[in-house]
């Protein structure tokens, strides 16, 4: 049976950051926390998931709203947005390749499905899930695995967080970590992810020796 590929989105397939950061910049005085400046989004990029929150100071509470808004305003950015410099290449590969491809992000459907429309990539996809935690895709990548009756051992995450590394091993997949997305090839050669690649052409490489 041929492997199942689950991407990650923002970072891993789209470059996002900079829209990410615009958005979060504009969002800052509703939300109570300080803009990013170039300067400390060099310091996020080499902290997980949960220290990047305690560093903000925002509450706890309020990131559910705040995840909520980003995905409203990203919707206006998307048309805007392209995939990472290699990517559609290496996707169109693999799909030949006869893998299966997936999606879970923790960006709405609504955003992933035009993203990918806009840029033909739509059709290359099995399946789109949304709606992760801020802390962890453990549990989705478990129903996932079970609504379509894929065997862990048959599945590959490709994923640009640490949070992607957790969660792929907490599921019991090999993950690929990729330097070019949000956290910093040092903080995720720590998390010791199954590879780390720092161009999508080794997704090539990497998935058909596996």
């Amino acid at each position: 049976m041929k492997k199942v590929i689950i991407f990650d989105f923002d970072g891993t397939i789209a470059d996002t950051l900079d829209a990410m950061v615009a958005v979060v910049n504009r969002l800052a005085v509703e939300f109570g926390y300080a803009q990013i400046s170039p300067e400390e989004l060099s310091i996020l990029q080499k902290l997980s998931a949960r220290d990047v929150i305690r560093y903000s100071g925002i509450s706890v509470l309020k990131i559910p709203f705040l995840v909520k808004k980003v995905k409203s305003e990203l919707k206006t950015k998307i048309p805007d947005l392209k995939p990472i410099p290699g990517m559609q290449e290496a996707l169109y590969e693999l799909k030949n390749q006869g893998f299966r491809l997936g999606i879970i992000t923790s960006n709405s459907q609504e955003n992933v499905l035009e993203f990918l429309k806009i840029n033909q990539l739509d059709h290359l996809f099995e399946f789109i899930y949304s709606g992760v935690t801020i802390f962890g895709k453990t549990t989705i990548i478990n129903n996932v695995l079970r609504q379509k009756q894929i065997k862990p051992e048959n599945v590959i995450y490709v994923g640009d967080e640490t949070r992607d590394i957790e969660a792929s091993k907490k599921a019991n997949i090999k993950i690929i970590a990729v330097t070019w997305g949000f956290n910093s090839p040092e903080v995720l050669a720590q998390q010791k992810p199954d590879y780390l690649i720092h161009h999508p052409q080794e997704l090539i490489d990497v998935i058909t020796q596996g």
